[in-house]
């Protein structure tokens, strides 16, 4: 981060000079303010076990909150206390915080530095807000005597004796006699810990009277080995007006809080339990606190309930970032499964469901459950197309639901297993089987006793039975939509937080229900509007062969090599057209013929461009001529990806963390569809690479399923991909900005001008 600044700081130097005289020669009635006159920094003081730093700042300057940066050998600069900031757009780094009239600082310090010499450099820089100029960074170092912390007789004798003034009789009766002096901070908060009969950690504390702690500064983390770690179970807190942060919610007294703990891939890790509190009536506050626990798989209980506190109610604190009480969204749909009543929950999972059925991994359903209703021939009814269409989306929901509990509970996505070359090889491969017998299979002319074999699987696999339906949609929830998106990963993080399966599993399935409802309604519509026997009835099962084959090459997609993907895709379009008549005589034929060769034609010449661009090399079906753009475009067209570095365990991630550079992290697998969309549609943005410059791209192959990527997932409490973290400068998950599934370039703006400012 510091090499950054650096590089920003030397890039804009030139122009802010430059852009200072243009402004002052505009300007030639407003004198621009010497700095230390626009920012009068103070001489910081201590007093109360508090360094204080105050600028006093001139009318119509503002100083960046950003850039001021504290450095001390002694002091803990983690603990400091900034002041109310102002957020305005700012025309030379945008949205972002200012402090206007006044700024101060205050950092607390414990007793272990008293009557010592610390030295302290203060860096910040600030700019003229009618003139438009910045000034550069500007650096004071200054050394101080921390006083010593005096007894109350002490401070009495100072004032002239015990009894000199009225106002010293009246310390007297009204301070604290009982506690003369700050705790150390071990008695102030005295902290244990134990395993619960339920199995779960189990965390306590003493408040000393007149301290409380913080309950927006817990904070719980893994610190050695492997371990899940769900939401930090505390108690209601209380509402106080706080002497150093204001209004606060707090802790006072004896109270005890849960960490659940749902998965422990070593034999034991170690867990940093962080927490700060003050001294009301002398407002000093503590640095944070930090106790090691050591939790062992014997000990621990991963798969109980949650516990119910010792208060009526609890809140949560989530482990990653306890400071930010924002939710990601998916946290907000695993609290809407909390929170709200079982027929709310239908409701509202069934609704997603819905708007999932629109999306990349539920549309190849429609020609799978189509050719089945249409493979049945003129004699199927409504009422039985209504059936098997039923039939095909209970299989397919109950298998979502199966497949979603077992992941929410075990950390085992069954979906990802299913993403292997032979299974999804196999697919493929029924699937042209499906789609020759669409064709009429018998006009390829093969030998007799073959054709009927192929006949007979073919038909066996189509859904001839309401058994070989429900394998069929069965087969399709596993295999060919296996995307993960909020309302799923949602369910899932309920499911595994709390192990309430029964509640998670009609949520899954309420969902899944939403997804298969269209289907249902396409199935049956089939029966309905299907042509009498006759040439249209052979067209109309020709064109759901070709979806189907078109199906089997999206699947294949996802283990064959782009190249051979593109020649698929050029064969069959331009096969079909040669079907469709696109080389045929127009002569004497009807006006519909004509309509299909003219569609023909279009896709002969696309599957043709396709071949063109291949033979070019390029690798995009969507645009395949684009490689042979001028050189021009060829720095913009190399642009179009970003650069992410690949890792794969959480120790490499650790080792980008620990650069202090802002990180983002991608986890990706070549058999998730949205990941493919996000590259394709989110990433080639040229807003988006603006925006993550300076950032370090890091992806996460999760494309084997192995158990590192298993642990690498469980980490951070993800079931599948896609998924996208994003880390500030100190190695912190923005975990409210977390996106999970696909987001357009638009959306996905947000989510990094928000968790990176």
């Amino acid at each position: 981060m510091i090499q950054t600044k650096t590089l920003i700081k030397n890039l804009f130097t030139p122009f802010l000079i430059l852009f200072f005289f243009l402004s002052v020669s505009s300007h030639a009635n407003a004198d621009l303010l010497k700095v230390e006159e626009a920012f009068k920094l103070n001489t910081p003081v201590a007093e109360n076990q508090q360094v204080i730093i105050e600028w006093e700042i001139a009318e119509d300057y503002y100083l960046y909150r950003d850039k001021i940066t504290l450095t001390s050998d002694d002091l803990n600069i983690e603990s400091a206390i900034y002041g109310q900031a102002e957020r305005v757009d700012d025309p030379l780094f945008g949205k972002t915080d200012v402090y206007k009239n006044y700024a101060q600082i205050k950092i607390p310090y414990g007793t272990e530095l008293a009557s010592k010499t610390i030295s302290l450099s203060i860096k910040y820089q600030g700019c003229a807000a009618i003139l438009g100029v910045c000034y550069p960074p500007q650096t004071q170092t200054f050394t101080l005597d921390l006083p010593a912390i005096e007894s109350n007789d002490q401070k009495e004798d100072d004032k002239g004796g015990l009894f000199s003034s009225f106002g010293a009789l009246n310390d007297l009766f009204t301070s604290n006699t009982s506690q003369t002096e700050l705790l150390p901070v071990e008695k102030a908060f005295q902290f244990d810990h134990k395993i619960n009969q339920n199995g779960q950690l189990e965390l306590s504390w003493n408040v000393a009277d007149d301290y409380h702690l913080y309950q927006d500064k817990f904070k719980v983390q893994v610190t050695e080995g492997q371990a899940n770690l769900n939401a930090l179970l505390l108690p209601p807190a209380t509402l106080v007006d706080d002497p150093v942060f204001g209004m606060k919610d707090v802790y006072n007294g004896k109270f005890i809080a849960v960490l659940p703990i749902t998965h422990i891939a070593t034999d034991q890790a170690t867990i940093e339990v962080t927490y700060q509190g003050c001294s009301i009536s002398m407002a000093v506050c503590y640095p944070p606190t930090k106790q090691t626990i050591v939790v062992t798989q014997d000990s621990i209980n991963t798969s109980a309930p949650a516990t119910t506190l010792p208060s009526s109610t609890a809140t949560s604190q989530t482990p990653e970032n306890s400071a930010n009480s924002e939710l990601s969204e998916t946290d907000h749909i695993t609290n809407t499964l909390k929170n709200n009543s079982l027929w709310i929950v239908i409701g509202t999972f069934f609704v997603f469901g819905l708007l999932l059925s629109f999306t990349p991994c539920v549309f190849p359903m429609i020609p799978i459950l189509s050719s089945i209703i249409v493979g049945q021939g003129h004699h199927l009814t409504t009422k039985r197309a209504f059936i098997m269409s039923l039939v095909y989306v209970l299989a397919m929901a109950l298998t979502y639901t199966f497949a979603g509990v077992l992941a929410g509970m075990f950390g085992q996505n069954l979906q990802a297993t299913f993403q292997n070359p032979w299974i999804i090889g196999s697919f493929s491969f029924i699937f042209i089987l499906l789609a020759l017998s669409m064709f009429g299979f018998y006009e390829l002319q093969l030998p007799s006793r073959l054709q009927s074999k192929l006949t007979h699987y073919s038909n066996q696999q189509k859904g001839g039975t309401l058994t070989g339906v429900a394998i069929m949609g069965f087969l399709s929830a596993l295999i060919v939509g296996p995307c993960m998106a909020p309302p799923l990963a949602g369910a899932l993080i309920y499911i595994g937080q709390t192990g309430d399966a029964l509640l998670g599993g009609m949520a899954l399935f309420a969902m899944s229900m939403g997804m298969g409802l269209p289907l249902v309604i396409i199935g049956t519509s089939s029966a309905k509007f299907m042509p009498r026997a006759g040439a249209w009835m052979e067209k109309v099962k020709a064109f759901f062969g070709v979806m189907l084959i078109g199906v089997a090459i999206w699947m294949l997609e996802r283990i064959l090599p782009v190249e051979i993907t593109m020649i698929n895709w050029a064969i069959l379009f331009i096969v079909t057209a040669v079907y469709m008549g696109a080389f045929d005589a127009t002569h004497e034929k009807t006006g519909w013929f004509k309509l299909s060769k003219g569609l023909g034609i279009v896709l002969f010449l696309y599957g043709l461009i396709i071949l063109i661009g291949l033979m070019g090399g390029s690798k995009d079906v969507y645009q395949p001529l684009k490689t042979f753009q001028g050189s021009a475009h060829a720095g913009q067209a190399q642009s179009t990806k970003l650069n992410f570095k690949i890792i794969k365990s959480i120790d490499d991630l650790e080792i980008e963390l620990a650069k202090g550079q802002p990180v983002m992290l991608d986890f990706y697998a070549d058999w998730c569809i949205s990941c493919k969309e996000m590259e394709r549609l989110t990433f080639s943005d040229a807003r988006v690479h603006q925006a993550l410059a300076g950032v370090t791209l890091l992806k996460a192959d999760v494309t084997l399923n192995d158990d590192i990527d298993i642990a690498l997932m469980q980490h951070f409490g993800i079931v599948g991909p896609p998924a996208i973290l994003f880390f500030n400068p100190q190695g912190q998950e923005q975990k409210a900005q977390r996106v999970v599934g696909f987001k357009s370039a638009d959306e996905f703006m947000v989510n990094i001008e928000q968790a990176l400012p």
